[in-house]
């Protein structure tokens, strides 16, 4: 695996020479490219010198050992720090998703279980919104319908990096594990006898297009549709056709905007998403055709899968494609959602390390 180390080093050497140039800033979207990849090469770049740093400080201990001991005695210590900075360089070796330095759209749709439904896709907003404040993220509402007792049938919501960053810490690294059937166990707002309920609400994760021309829309790919938009109960918000409605004629993909005023305002969101949702088709049947090794373990194209269960009455959590379980939910909803995410990270990881293996 190592064989590939001195390709990327070399790589990342070349890309440091094109982010000194002035003329390559003129282009923003190829700037924050190169940035994306080289922070991603320096952290590769980095584990590489300690690795080989390591290595040469075992050597030198092992030739001085025969002449004194107090180098013996080190010996052991020096091959334990060679063989973690050996694992350190292998995981980062590992295919990654190319989507990884990524911003998100992330959608959550209420699903079984009526007006609970409705408001846990509340609850989950608010989880997602300070997971990602705590992170540095920036959000932005995008869409939403509200339900009659203040949850959301269904919103949207982009959520952003500041800058170019390094892949690891995108935020598609970390949200794409999200995706799928949440359940969720608890008394609900509208239960008069005390008894636990059990509801479903989904969550749908796409990787934003960093710009347009990366996803072309021909327009007569698509069709427009313009009407009212209306609040819960179908009251009316707007006296004028500013809501939007794009239906992607090939795929059969719609999306409909009305949280603006301006109906330019909701078009340019719809086509976010659009771009948003053709994306992350493309990268699908990619991932159908894929080898193991850079498919992703973890998170399923499935999106009817049941991933993981909020119980509220003892305070559980639990992740149920990797096994993960702790009683700090009050925690996780108000945004600990770290360990809970490394642990479908370091789960994937393995299965990909294991692939390569094979």
């Amino acid at each position: 695996m190592f064989e590939s180390v001195s390709g990327l080093v070399a790589e990342h050497e070349e890309l440091g020479r094109q982010l000194g140039d002035p003329a390559l800033h003129a282009d923003p979207a190829r700037a924050k490219r190169v940035n994306r990849r080289y922070a991603e090469l320096s952290r590769i770049v980095r584990a590489h010198e300690d690795w080989l740093s390591a290595g040469e400080d075992l050597g030198a201990a092992r030739e001085l050992a025969s002449e004194d001991a107090a180098f013996a005695d080190e010996v052991p210590a020096l091959e334990a720090a060679l063989a973690q900075a050996q694992e350190r360089l292998r995981r980062l070796l590992i295919p990654r998703d190319p989507d990884d330095g990524r911003d998100v759209i992330m959608e959550i749709k209420g699903g079984e279980g009526g007006e609970e439904s409705a408001l846990f896709a509340a609850d989950l907003l608010r989880m997602y919104l300070h997971y990602a404040e705590s992170r540095g993220w920036k959000t932005e509402l995008l869409e939403r319908t509200e339900s009659d007792l203040g949850g959301y049938k269904d919103v949207q919501v982009a959520i952003k990096a500041p800058g170019a960053t390094d892949p690891a810490d995108g935020v598609w690294a970390h949200l794409k594990y999200e995706g799928g059937v949440h359940r969720v166990q608890r008394v609900p707002a509208t239960e008069s006898q005390g008894r636990i309920h059990t509801s479903t609400t989904g969550v749908l994760v796409f990787p934003e297009v960093d710009e347009p021309e990366e996803v072309e829309i021909a327009a007569n790919d698509i069709r427009i549709d313009v009407f009212r938009s209306s609040g819960p109960g179908g009251q009316s918000v707007n006296t004028t056709d500013s809501a939007v409605r794009i239906t992607h004629l090939a795929t059969g993909i719609v999306v409909s905007m009305q949280n603006e005023k301006s109906q330019i305002q909701n078009r340019e969101a719809a086509m976010r998403v659009l771009r948003a949702r053709l994306l992350a088709r493309q990268q699908e049947e990619l991932d159908a055709v894929a080898s193991d090794a850079r498919r992703s373990q973890i998170r399923s194209m499935d999106r009817s899968e049941r991933i993981r269960t909020y119980n509220f009455p003892e305070n559980r959590i639990a992740d149920h494609r990797t096994g993960y379980k702790a009683y700090n939910l009050d925690q996780v909803m108000n945004g600990a959602l770290e360990p809970v995410i490394d642990a479908c990270i370091a789960a994937d990881e393995e299965a990909r390390l294991a692939a390569l293996a094979v």
